[in-house]
């Protein structure tokens, strides 16, 4: 589908980070080929508070919702109370990201967001 191209996602991308979204600067598209080289759409997101790789992608093939997966780790994460909440701001924006994607490839596919 044309709107998970890479063109098409970074400027999604500077879009929301023009909106000056907290920590919008951890986002950033990877090239991902589906079969026959099909744009498949993949926006990875650093955390800084966990060892963590966060990637945002469509939850299947042909959907439009957009879901975060977050890879293994090895070793456990021990979080004080401070880092435990710097962790929850960092997946709070992982969360509104992954919303302005679905919502960015339901306006692009015509689908009333209202």
């Amino acid at each position: 589908m044309a709107f998970r191209n890479l063109e098409t996602l970074e400027s999604w991308l500077a879009e929301y980070r023009a909106q000056g979204k907290p920590l919008a600067d951890s986002a950033r598209v990877m090239v991902q080929d589906g079969d026959g080289g099909a744009n498949t759409g993949l926006v990875a997101f650093r955390l800084g508070h966990a060892p963590t790789g966060v990637f945002i992608q469509p939850a299947t093939q042909d959907a439009i919702g957009w879901v975060a997966t977050m890879e293994p780790r090895e070793e456990s994460l021990v979080l004080d109370v401070a880092g435990l909440l710097e962790l929850s701001a960092e997946l709070a924006a992982v969360s509104e990201l992954c919303a302005f994607l679905e919502a960015k490839s339901q306006a692009h596919q015509g689908i009333d967001v209202a």
